[in-house]
């Protein structure tokens, strides 16, 4: 695989300067939309986070503090990853898919659902882990690196093993229930097989297993038959998130009602995580809400435009599978704060409060920017981990 190395070109005083380097052959632009959503998170944490302090007999600012040491680590994160070479990423990668992929199989017996309905975290006293934020990055770079080695000449049948890996995933998530990370992997996995040469009607093909898997689940699982019918009923009820959401996006027309005059942040008890955007729009306005959904957008295709130049195949997959995740969970979480999906229980990326999120999310990331870094084409790492 091509490695992540710089010319040997030293500058003034005859030394190469490693944060100097990485500057020059990082993507900028990526890097400042990043920040850009990291500081609109404190924002919207700091004006959606109060309520649900008082309620729980907190320090008003109590999540907010929490949210500013997430994004501090997160940033740190974020940066040291995308200084590493990418035979270090993907050994990261895997690593992470193999310790947070039983750790996520392990959820039905040490698990908790903290009264949601779906088994998805580890209560860990000061603070809670939920492994399938960890596991998807991780998928994404090990299913990547098993595709390409399947791409060479004798190599293993990569696209089998990604395909029995990724149903494997599905299915364990589906188990806690969470349908909405299942199909967020298979989504992944479809993006990655497609870019490398699968045939189209493999895509048709998982819709039609996912719809009968949303069938099965309707059918099995009283929680998600619960958000399925509020879904598809005529008229919300007005007691539900999905309404007191739909009721602030309206309530805040262009500019919004003002900061931290909004009203669905007392009502909403997922404001601050899974319905941050329904503050956004209320106290914003339209026109703030749509320049957040630019830099999904934007992060998402420049990634891509960068990765369509590269020769390496491992570095492509697992750098379109990484901003593939990122922009599909960032349309599935905005999708339902407009009803245009079912409740998913999904974070906004970057914006929502929440330290596994928030830290996966930083080491997606810095990985797409090691990824899509300005390399020297002469340098290879090989293909083995």
């Amino acid at each position: 695989m091509t490695g992540a190395a710089f010319p040997a070109t030293a500058p003034e005083g005859g030394r190469n300067s490693i944060l100097g380097d990485w500057w020059r052959a990082i993507d900028r632009w990526v890097l400042g939309a990043a920040v850009a959503l990291m500081g609109v998170g404190l924002m919207l944490t700091l004006a959606a986070s109060p309520p649900l302090a008082d309620k729980n007999g907190l320090w008003t600012y109590h999540y907010a503090a929490r949210h500013v040491v997430f994004v501090v680590a997160s940033f740190g994160i974020l940066i040291a990853v995308s200084m590493c070479a990418t035979r270090a990423v993907r050994r990261a990668g895997v690593l992470l898919f193999l310790g947070f992929g039983l750790a996520t199989a392990l959820l039905p017996v040490l698990g908790t659902d903290f009264g949601k309905g779906a088994h998805r975290w580890y209560s860990l006293g000061l603070f809670s882990l939920q492994p399938s934020e960890f596991l998807k990055p991780g998928f994404a770079i090990t299913a990547a690196w098993l595709i390409a080695g399947g791409c060479d000449r004798n190599g293993p049948p990569g696209m089998t093993i990604s395909a029995i890996l990724a149903a494997t995933i599905a299915v364990t998530l589906a188990m806690q229930p969470d349908f909405g990370q299942a199909a967020l992997i298979l989504g992944v996995w479809a993006v990655m097989i497609f870019v490398a040469g699968a045939s189209i009607w493999i895509l048709p093909g998982l819709g039609v297993l996912v719809g009968v898997g949303g069938w099965f689940a309707y059918r099995n699982s009283e929680h998600v038959a619960r958000r399925i019918d509020g879904y598809w009923a005529e008229s919300l009820d007005p007691n539900t998130q999905l309404a007191y959401a739909q009721a602030a996006v309206r309530e805040g027309g262009l500019f919004g009602v003002g900061a931290a005059q909004g009203q669905v942040k007392w009502t909403l008890p997922d404001a601050h995580t899974d319905f941050i955007i329904a503050v956004a729009a209320e106290e914003f306005g339209l026109i703030f809400t749509l320049s957040l959904i630019g830099l999904f957008l934007f992060i998402v295709l420049h990634s891509m435009n960068r990765l369509t130049t590269e020769r390496d195949t491992f570095v492509r997959l697992a750098g379109t599978g990484l901003a593939a995740l990122f922009g599909m969970q960032a349309f599935v979480n905005l999708s339902v704060a407009i009803r245009l999906l079912p409740a998913k229980g999904m974070t906004l990326p970057f914006v929502s409060y929440g330290g596994s999120s928030m830290i996966a999310t930083a080491f997606a990331m810095g990985a797409i920017l090691a990824l899509t870094r300005t390399r020297d084409p002469a340098a290879e790492t090989g293909s083995a981990l």
